[in-house]
């Protein structure tokens, strides 16, 4: 068993234990300029202002706001959350104040920051994603979209967009005809081959990936012998996710040469340093935000002590650094 230093990273194993006390953190996510490689997963950070109180935004890579839609929605019927063995099922059902508040009331309050924001789009047709990409286009204060392409689509008898390589380019290919905004594409875990999806919406115009979102599951309480959520099923988050996010990760920066947002389950620095290793270039802090408010700030400072225990002088040597 790996012993471990007492900010969550494994013990180090450079020169005397000695590194370049401060390495290059910054990385370029598809044109997004981070200053570390830390950001959070949309949903679970709300729009920002909710976490200030206890974190630094501006030490954050960027700040991913929770997912909007065109209009305002008022998210699925409750039971929406239940907790799980090692994570928990959500079917908030992208609750949200709508795109012109985002626009009037949020987006704002980010001009006392120097952090990026990255906004998640969702929309239940194609048509959808790409009108909300074009609001935003020119919105000053976006450094980019992350496209939720999990989304089920409404034409097509609510299937995933993303479940399918051709429905999850069309979308992508729409988005990026309407702005000019780096695009990160959220992939869907719940597909038979996530490399044919990551291939599919690289070749449709997506300038970075993140992945993945939340994996379906559902919980049934046995004394009502119904199910927990009002909606049946829901997303699967938190640590218990982690192998299946980190596999897929790795097998997508095998096939596909664009830069990876890793997230599921992320807990510490050495959960992030998983999937640094295994292709991503940047990490998004998401179940763990609910559970520590400083979860972002622990990742950050632990995977900052393993650079310099180990003598790394730069995060993007260790992208990917286990495939050998």
């Amino acid at each position: 068993m790996s012993k471990e230093s007492k900010n969550g990273t494994p013990a180090g194993s450079g020169k005397n234990g000695r590194g370049d006390k401060n390495p290059v953190l910054a990385v370029d996510i598809g044109g997004i300029f981070m200053k570390n490689p830390v950001t959070v997963a949309s949903g679970t950070f709300g729009f920002g202002p909710e976490y200030a109180p206890y974190v630094d935004l501006n030490r954050l890579g960027a700040v991913v706001v929770k997912g909007i839609t065109l209009r305002p929605r008022p998210g699925n019927l409750p039971p929406r959350i239940v907790e799980t063995p090692a994570g928990m099922l959500n079917a908030i059902g992208l609750q949200n104040p709508g795109v012109d508040h985002l626009v009037t009331e949020i987006l704002p309050y980010f001009k006392q920051f120097d952090v990026p924001v990255i906004v998640n789009i969702a929309g239940e047709t194609v048509e959808e994603y790409a009108s909300l990409a074009g609001k935003l286009d020119r919105v000053a204060g976006i450094a980019g979209l992350e496209v939720n392409i999990s989304c089920p689509n409404v034409k097509k008898g609510g299937m995933q967009f993303g479940s399918d390589p051709l429905t999850a380019a069309e979308v992508v290919r729409a988005v990026r005809a309407a702005t000019g905004l780096p695009l990160v594409v959220k992939l869907s875990p719940n597909v038979t081959s996530i490399t044919a999806v990551a291939a599919g919406v690289a070749e449709a115009g997506a300038d970075a990936l993140s992945l993945i979102n939340t994996i379906l599951g559902m919980a049934i309480d046995v004394k009502r012998r119904r199910p927990v959520l009002g909606t049946v099923t829901g997303g699967l988050s938190g640590p218990a996710v982690r192998p299946v996010a980190v596999r897929m990760v790795w097998q997508v920066y095998k096939e596909v040469k664009l830069p990876i947002v890793g997230m599921g389950g992320i807990m510490s620095a050495a959960d992030a340093l998983e999937f640094i290793l295994a292709g991503a270039a940047a990490v998004a802090v998401g179940t763990a935000n609910f559970v520590n408010p400083r979860a972002t700030m622990d990742v950050l400072e632990g995977i900052e002590a393993y650079l310099v225990e180990n003598g790394v002088r730069d995060i993007n040597k260790l992208v990917g650094a286990a495939h050998g």
